[in-house]
């Protein structure tokens, strides 16, 4: 349940082209223009194009998509960083495009903070120092800031570490400190660019676990950047594919896995382990009570999780439940089977 008073985000139409020319390029790409030929005939580079996303507020809105695809560009977009070409940026009932200085610069003071692919530490500052660097800025006075940031560097598993400096501490200890940092400015909106990607595979998931674990608490609207599909899908409660700067397909995990909306996007689920990610309630089939079984399972439970009950309670099929205790349906080992090794486009 999102909390009341974080924002969500609702990019509109937004386009952005680079070069001297810029505004008058979107009519020409309305028309049907490509990427390629506004390059070739026109010296401009697309980096957005006609991009609609609502992102929900309290959520984990993941973009994904290889180099070049736009997701970075997307992102600076949020806070300004980069100014669109056309376009609307609203969060809650604001417009960010139409901010004038003194609104955007409080905008990113209170109401976003950024987590960094390259940590973006302060050499010169120890972990505290880095911590309360936000808090400084906004003008919070000094008990509050280190308050604040003794408790975050404590949550994200850094208690012990406050006078150490950057040059002391490993990746994944870095990158802690930034995420500490971010969190401590308790701004609604976390935008995370590639934040983790630096970081080995182990330490990945470690971060990984991290932030799902300090969502449950803060129901932030947070939007996370990444390339990577096995991050996306286990952190993203949305997840939006961009190629060419162009939204190709936006949905639930089970959506991008189950439904690929193209080729694009089914050469990017084909090595996905389906049974980590798809939940029983997207394959199961109708319940009948004559039928059901003592062993039940939750309704977003994942294929692999039900395999494991099934096989513990040697019988022939589950029972699904919804969250009040209802049975709303039952799957089998041989659904369960199927679901998982079965191409997306054959599962009924």
């Amino acid at each position: 349940m999102a909390e009341a008073n974080q924002p969500g985000i609702d990019v509109r139409n937004l386009w952005k082209v680079f070069g001297p020319n810029a505004k008058a390029m979107v009519p020409l790409l309305k028309q049907g223009l490509s990427k390629a030929e506004l390059n070739g005939r026109h010296g401009h580079v697309l980096g957005l194009r006609n991009v609609n996303i609502t992102m929900p507020a309290g959520a984990i809105q993941v973009i994904m998509g290889l180099s070049g695809s736009g997701k970075s560009t997307l992102i600076r977009h949020i806070n300004r960083l980069v100014d669109p070409t056309a376009g609307e940026i609203l969060v809650g009932d604001e417009d960010v495009v139409k901010m004038g200085v003194h609104e955007l610069r409080e905008f990113r003071r209170h109401k976003t903070a950024m987590v960094f692919q390259k940590f973006a530490l302060l050499p010169h500052r120890n972990v505290l120092e880095n911590v309360v660097y936000g808090l400084e800025i906004q003008g919070v006075p000094r008990r509050r800031q280190v308050e604040a940031a003794i408790r975050w560097i404590d949550r994200v598993g850094l208690a012990g570490f406050e006078k150490h400096y950057p040059n002391q501490l490993s990746g994944g200890m870095q990158q802690r400190v930034g995420l500490a940092r971010a969190l401590a400015n308790d701004a609604p909106i976390l935008l995370m660019d590639e934040a983790f990607s630096a970081l080995d595979p182990l330490i990945r998931t470690d971060m990984q676990t991290v932030l799902l674990d300090i969502q449950k608490e803060i129901r932030k609207t947070i939007v996370f950047i990444t390339h990577d599909l096995d991050e996306a899908l286990r952190l993203g409660d949305r997840i939006a594919i961009l190629r060419d700067g162009e939204v190709v397909q936006q949905g639930t995990s089970q959506d991008i896995v189950l439904r690929p909306a193209d080729d694009y996007v089914k050469a990017f689920v084909k090595e996905v382990s389906r049974g980590r990610v798809v939940y029983v309630e997207a394959v199961m089939a109708p319940f009948r009570p004559a039928d059901r079984s003592l062993a039940t399972v939750p309704r977003q439970t994942t294929l692999d999780a039900a395999a494991n009950v099934l096989m513990q309670h040697c019988c022939e099929h589950l029972t699904v439940m919804d969250e009040a205790g209802t049975p709303v349906g039952q799957i089998s080992l041989r659904q369960l089977l199927r679901a998982i090794v079965t191409p997306a486009d054959d599962i009924g």
